[in-house]
């Protein structure tokens, strides 16, 4: 049997400028990890979102760890991390020997739940200890309640890093996501709104924060004639050719987030049709002020509430049709490799996981990808 062609859950989806920068990095030799295109990328992507500096690196797993490393994040200390999000948001606290302590979602936007997050914070300050650091996530490019935890988190005087990871072009009362916590970082990895093929990026308003990463990111290398080393570092800096790709993608970000968001729309007007028959699909919510870039559309299926249909069936009917679509995160706290670490949990993202699918949403689906999404979805949803 020869399966048709595969349709992407986000494949990465380039622009006309991407090519002409390239090419610039090769016509002038300037292929090394530094150069005029990551410093040109760093200062629009300050420009993009607001934020007064940045530093490009070669991922947003590196942006996270070199972000608890200048906050000091060490051997024992505690940090707040988001359960539902992808691992990469909590390994790098265990890079720096801390403990993850794993907060719940919300159903308002599926993202950290600030009153369980307060709940964390009293209860480690019962036993003596504060968290080191606070870490939510922007879930699908849906943005946090970053105004409820900045408060919080100031007033336990404990530094956010803002996971934007899946959220440039995202924001919260026309601020942009990225541009709320103490740090924040972002990611260009292949399947995001934009790519770098792989990347991301540190961002703060902190001067000295920035220009202390691009040391660390460098290996930590002194002002020397020689090679000399004073401190620990990392080969974590993105090259000149990839940040030239990342110029290329920045200029058409703002299209790729009005094509994801219409995307979303068509979905909805799919299952407004479907819930018209005594079906009841539910999508991740866009709460007041926010802006998503709804990166991933995703929905709910309670088989309760949908005939005994499960989030199952539709995702392996898509996989018969060589269409990829991906449950939820599993969240965090019941994942293998962190088995035993604190969490404080309500049910809710389990239940997310169990009921949650991502639905194809790359900027680039065609209408023949949609007509073969929508009539499996026909099949499913008879």
């Amino acid at each position: 049997m020869i399966l048709p062609s595969k349709i992407w859950l986000s494949s990465p989806h380039m622009g006309l400028m991407e090519q002409k920068y390239i090419t610039e990095a090769f016509d002038t030799n300037w292929v090394a990890p530094v150069g005029p295109h990551v410093n040109e990328f760093e200062n629009e992507l300050c420009s993009y979102t607001g934020i007064k500096n940045a530093a490009a690196l070669a991922s947003g797993t590196s942006a996270i760890h070199l972000a608890l490393i200048l906050l000091g994040v060490g051997n024992g200390d505690k940090v707040l991390c988001q359960s539902m999000t992808f691992s990469a948001s909590a390994n790098p606290i265990v890079y720096q020997g801390a403990i993850p302590v794993f907060i719940d979602s919300e159903k308002e936007s599926w993202n950290m739940d600030p009153k369980l997050m307060e709940d964390a914070i009293i209860d480690l300050k019962s036993k003596g200890e504060s968290p080191k650091a606070i870490i939510p996530v922007h879930l699908y490019g849906m943005p946090a309640k970053m105004d409820v935890i900045i408060e919080i988190a100031s007033r336990y005087q404990i530094p956010v890093i803002e996971d934007a990871a899946e959220a440039l072009g995202s924001g919260i009362n026309n601020k942009k996501c990225g541009t709320f916590g103490d740090m924040s970082i972002l990611s260009f990895n292949g399947n995001k709104i934009i790519t770098t093929s792989s990347g991301g990026a540190l961002l703060s308003d902190n001067k000295e924060f920035i220009e202390k990463a691009r040391f660390l990111a460098t290996q930590a290398r002194d002002d020397a004639p020689h090679y000399q080393h004073s401190s620990i570092g990392y080969n974590y800096r993105l090259s000149n050719v990839l940040a030239g790709i990342g110029r290329g993608q920045l200029q058409i970000l703002d299209t790729r987030v009005g094509q994801r968001r219409t995307n979303f729309k068509r979905y909805v007007e799919y299952f407004n049709k479907v819930n018209g028959r005594g079906y009841q699909v539910e999508f991740q919510p866009e709460p007041e002020n926010c802006f998503s870039n709804r990166w991933l559309t995703s929905i709910l299926i309670d088989p309760e509430r949908n005939k005994g249909i499960t989030r199952e069936v539709l995702r392996l009917a898509f996989n018969e049709d060589n269409i990829e679509s991906r449950p939820l995160w599993k969240p965090m706290h019941i994942q293998p490799v962190f088995k035993g670490a604190p969490s404080f949990t309500d049910g809710t993202s389990e239940w997310l996981f169990d009921n949650g699918l991502c639905l194809p949403s790359g900027s680039n689906l065609s209408e023949d990808d949609f007509r073969r999404i929508e009539k499996v979805m026909d099949m499913v949803f008879k």
